[in-house]
């Protein structure tokens, strides 16, 4: 009989398991009922016109009003990018590669599409190359990017707008790791007993750790699990 190595969870009777787990989810619900809250906050926030900018699409210049189709509102990822560079940053491929099947979302009134700095010839190529399957934009010839928190060669960020007819307000924006509740990755990672395995997470002596990062799919990665060349 071999003994297992890692670090592993106390073993405890059903009854002390179930007594525990109890314990947990008093502080589960709390955060669910405090999401809750933060999200009525959210729908209460005011909003700020923007100009009529102009974008290009796969089919060529469109306008940021256009690019809502017939939904009223509109999420955008801001995906970072680095000119000339081979693979674009994995965090965000990483991030949108996980968006493959938008029709609920399309059901409450919403598309939910890429923007990056790079030009559209590039962010289809590259969209391709990865497996990507959310419709990309180029904002490389308008202040887009820059005017919502995503400059050239500079960080990512989320976006949310409302159109009224042809007039686009901004609602919403985050960065950071404000785009962790977008994300079923991170959900799914942190009911894991191991978590996310990273320095900076509060665990119990033993558990493996790494760098942050360390342990994300890199773009390379995802390109030869879901990408045109696969």
């Amino acid at each position: 009989m071999t003994t297992s190595k890692q670090a592993l969870p106390p073993v405890v009777s059903t009854a002390t398991w179930q007594k525990e787990l109890a314990a947990l989810r008093i502080r589960e619900k709390a955060v669910t009922r405090e999401l809750d809250s933060v999200a009525a906050q959210r729908r209460r926030l005011p909003m700020t016109e923007m100009p009529d900018y102009v974008l290009e699409g796969e089919d060529g210049p469109v306008r940021l009003a256009e690019i809502f189709g017939e939904h009223p509102q509109l999420i955008v990822y801001n995906h970072m990018w680095h000119d000339g560079a081979e693979w674009q940053c994995p965090g965000c491929t990483g991030f949108t590669t996980q968006f493959t099947r938008l029709l609920g979302l399309e059901k409450f009134g919403a598309r939910f599409v890429i923007v990056t700095q790079g030009p559209i010839d590039q962010a289809l190529a590259y969209k391709r190359r990865v497996g990507n399957a959310m419709a990309w934009y180029s904002t490389a010839n308008s202040s887009f990017g820059s005017d919502v928190g995503a400059p050239p060669d500079a960080g990512f960020a989320v976006n949310v707008f409302l159109r009224d007819g042809d007039t686009v307000y901004r609602t919403w924006h985050t960065d950071g790791r404000g785009t962790e509740q977008l994300s079923h990755l991170f959900g799914l990672i942190d009911v894991l007993p191991y978590g996310r395995q990273e320095v900076w997470q509060e665990s119990p002596e033993g558990w493996p750790q790494a760098p942050a990062y360390s342990k994300w799919a890199t773009s390379q990665e995802i390109a030869a699990a879901y990408g045109e060349d696969k």
